[in-house]
């Protein structure tokens, strides 16, 4: 047996052993990290460890720490308040808002996972208090920042296109990001209707709401239009705590997307700024920092690095690439895509699969154009995979909600994509070769 193969059927036993057992899967894969990458693939301690991902690391503990202020001292409270407000108390409207909010920050330029760390808490802070489904809001929220994510302008389009060019293939940057943008939408369409969006229209905004805020004894008793009017006012009146943490938050836009600072290392400095100042807020969010997602994501990730370093995800791709009939060829190669990157780098993969498609879509059997844009979809649309960065995002930032079924349910949609997506872009954008 192939090591390539024993890696694959390790990670197998990862997930069977962590879906029966209850047992963390980051930390299984940690020693799957430590058992394949020693025994079956040579490799040194070393080399294992520059696998772990320490940027996501860095990502997930500084928006958690910093949201976790914001939800202790109010500010989330407020955040909520002024976006009922803003709608009009329409709250069928706000995952769509959050959506747009989402996908104009990544068509302008911002990197998708910076996008989605900046607007999830305050997603995820709004659907726990308004009884919107977690998951409906999470998957809004990554569906938006992938339907803007290919615009010519964006981080993922201006890399996709760039190693087009570099490989010589003919390109298309207003395909490319209409095929991102249509797909998204339409998915968020679904998800909006099947989810109950359409309920959230019949929802009073004055429903009673009894969701702590994070701040003490405070909780929300009603909604903006309630008789207790005045004490809503006041748990969500600008405070100076508030008013310090929007302007960090504000500065943790900026750096992220105007400075391309690490939105990870900023969210963590805008915290710690924030804790010198009130200490005991800080101590109060510091434990409510998601330490087994934590431990969940980076495990993986580790594992998943382990594979490339070994070789197993080009020799996947080169298994396909071998295949005699390119339109078959095509759809394994988008079926590669969306699986890998459920687990790592959406661009990585797809800087690593577009060179290895080159030599049959030089043949011009398959549109490049066509198959360009099936796989940059099929690579990204599974990003609420809570083992990616945007779904792990999502799940760190979801409030007063049973973390473990929400993991499930997040990798259980996370499935779906990775098996419906590929054929559904493959049909539409490769197989009519219209492109």
């Amino acid at each position: 047996m192939s090591a390539e193969l024993i890696s694959i059927l390790v990670l197998v036993v990862v997930f069977v052993i962590a879906t029966t057992r209850s047992i963390n899967m980051g930390a299984l894969a940690f020693a799957a990290a430590f058992g394949v990458g020693t025994l079956v693939a040579d490799m040194k301690t070393d080399d294992i460890f520059k696998g772990f991902p320490g940027s996501l690391f860095v990502v997930l503990v500084g928006v958690t720490f910093l949201f976790a202020i914001a939800r202790a001292n109010g500010t989330t409270d407020w955040l909520v308040h002024r976006a009922i407000r803003l709608v009009g108390g329409r709250i069928a409207l706000m995952p769509w808002v959050m959506f747009a909010i989402t996908g104009v920050l990544t068509a302008i330029g911002a990197v998708s996972p910076a996008a989605v760390a900046i607007v999830a808490p305050i997603a995820m802070g709004f659907a726990a208090k308004y009884r919107i489904s977690p998951l409906l809001m999470g998957v809004m929220v990554v569906h938006g920042a992938q339907a803007g994510g290919f615009s010519p302008i964006s981080i993922y389009g201006t890399i996709v296109n760039g190693i087009v060019a570099k490989e010589g293939l003919p390109g298309n940057e207003i395909v490319l990001f209409l095929a991102s943008l249509v797909v998204n939408l339409l998915i968020a369409v679904v998800v909006f209707v099947v989810l109950g969006g359409m309920k959230l229209a019949r929802q009073p905004l004055d429903a009673p709401v009894a969701v702590r805020t994070g701040g003490g004894d405070d909780s929300l008793g009603g909604g903006v239009g309630d008789d207790g009017g005045e004490q809503v006012e006041e748990r969500v009146a600008l405070t100076a705590p508030r008013i310090a943490t929007l302007l960090g938050l504000a500065a943790l836009v900026v750096a992220a997307l105007v400075f391309d600072l690490d939105v990870g290392l900023a969210a963590i400095t805008v915290a710690v700024l924030l804790s010198v100042v009130w200490p005991e807020t800080s101590k109060q969010a510091i434990t409510q920092i998601t330490w087994p997602t934590v431990l969940l994501i980076c495990g993986i990730l580790t594992y998943v690095a382990v594979l490339q370093t070994m070789g197993t995800i080009k020799w996947a791709g080169d298994s396909v690439a071998s295949v005699g009939a390119p339109l078959l060829a095509a759809l394994l190669i988008c079926y590669i895509g969306a699986i890998v990157s459920a687990f790592a780098s959406s661009v990585g993969i797809m800087g690593a699969l577009i060179p290895l498609a080159v030599p049959f879509l030089l043949q011009g059997e398959v549109s490049a154009i066509g198959l360009i844009a099936a796989l940059a979809v099929s690579a990204t649309v599974v990003d609420v995979s809570p083992f990616s960065t945007n779904g792990a995002l999502v799940l760190a930032g979801a409030q007063d909600v049973d973390r473990d079924k929400f993991f499930k349910q997040l990798m259980v949609y996370g499935g779906i994509m990775v098996a419906a997506a590929p054929p559904l872009v493959w049909l539409a954008l490769v197989v009519p070769g219209i492109w």
